[in-house]
């Protein structure tokens, strides 16, 4: 089922959106507005999650605030990664979700969380039992990131690839599994009573699909956070692919994040462009809720109450 739209990943990170075309973020606000505006005219109960923002930036929170974005979202998704890439120790955690909560005024929901085995095993396990450990009991939701390691012949979602060094290749060992299918240290220690989520990003056609549904079933994982690319909605066969994993996901309740700009609709041909026109992606906010998160029948003020107690 889906738990939550996400409007955007990572926003405020060039290698997700480009703000140096979008001054001030004012077109990526104006998105989130008319996307949630969609999403609510499809399912008015359905809660709406400000995109996950990289190292759980409060300024940026701030810029977003002061442009009204608030009033439009249930939630604010925050990312972390102190012990790779974040200018933060990991021990900062409750201050910067603490922050998160008063500059937004919205529940917190941490949507990617993580912490790569790239120089040792040992260190993204003590990363998870260390996360856990703070982020239990101040936040609504908790996705680790991530169930499987990226694949080495794929790339990763960086603007400067292999130029980044090291930083680049930590993007492929933050899985609790690897490539091969073996755990790591740290999927022994990842919770089984369904507290904890998992974000996994699914590529077009991923023939990771059904392992990580059977590896999530068999671990009692409850929340995913996973996404649907409006870029890949233009691809042939895309809408088949999406039913089939959405279908798949049909277990586990599913923060649904909608990002990236198919070319042809950017300011420039990039997946990582703002949209010449937001209402485009509206459109496909509203299709996607319309085909995975519809209202039923039976939406009333009771759906209301329990969506409010989900926040």
């Amino acid at each position: 089922m889906i738990e939550a739209f996400v409007l955007w990943n990572e926003p405020n990170n060039l290698s997700h959106w480009n703000f140096h075309l979008d001054p001030g973020w004012r077109g990526y606000a104006e998105l989130v507005k008319l996307g949630s505006e969609a999403i609510r005219g499809v399912n008015p109960a359905v809660p709406v999650v400000l995109g996950g923002v990289s190292s759980c930036d409060c300024d940026f929170l701030r810029n977003m605030a002061a442009q009204g974005v608030m009033d439009h979202v249930d939630a604010v998704g925050v990312h972390g990664f102190p012990l790779d890439w974040n200018h933060w120790q990991i021990d900062d955690w409750p201050a910067k979700v603490a922050e998160a909560y008063d500059v937004s005024g919205k529940p917190v929901w941490v949507l990617e969380v993580g912490a790569s085995s790239f120089g040792a095993e040992e260190v993204q396990e003590f990363g998870l039992r260390r996360t856990l450990e703070l982020l239990s009991g101040r936040v609504e939701r908790i996705h680790w990131y991530s169930l499987f390691d990226l694949p080495p012949t794929w790339p990763a979602e960086t603007r400067h690839k292999e130029a980044e060094g090291s930083s680049y290749y930590r993007h492929y060992y933050l899985g609790l599994v690897k490539d091969d299918g073996r755990p790591k240290l740290a999927e022994g220690c990842f919770p089984s009573d369904g507290s904890v989520g998992i974000c996994q990003w699914f590529h077009f056609e991923d023939p990771r699909l059904d392992d990580a549904v059977r590896w999530m079933k068999e671990r009692g994982v409850r929340y995913l956070r996973t996404g649907l690319s409006w870029a890949d909605a233009y691809r042939p066969n895309a809408t088949a692919w999406f039913d089939r994993m959405m279908a798949a996901l049909e277990p586990f309740d599913v923060a649904l994040t909608l990002c990236f700009t198919p070319a042809h609709l950017g300011m420039e041909e990039h997946h990582t462009s703002p949209p010449r026109d937001n209402a485009q992606f509206a459109e496909f906010a509203r299709w996607a809720a319309e085909r995975y998160g519809p209202a039923s029948s039976s939406t009333s003020a009771a759906d209301e109450q329990k969506r409010l107690a989900i926040l």
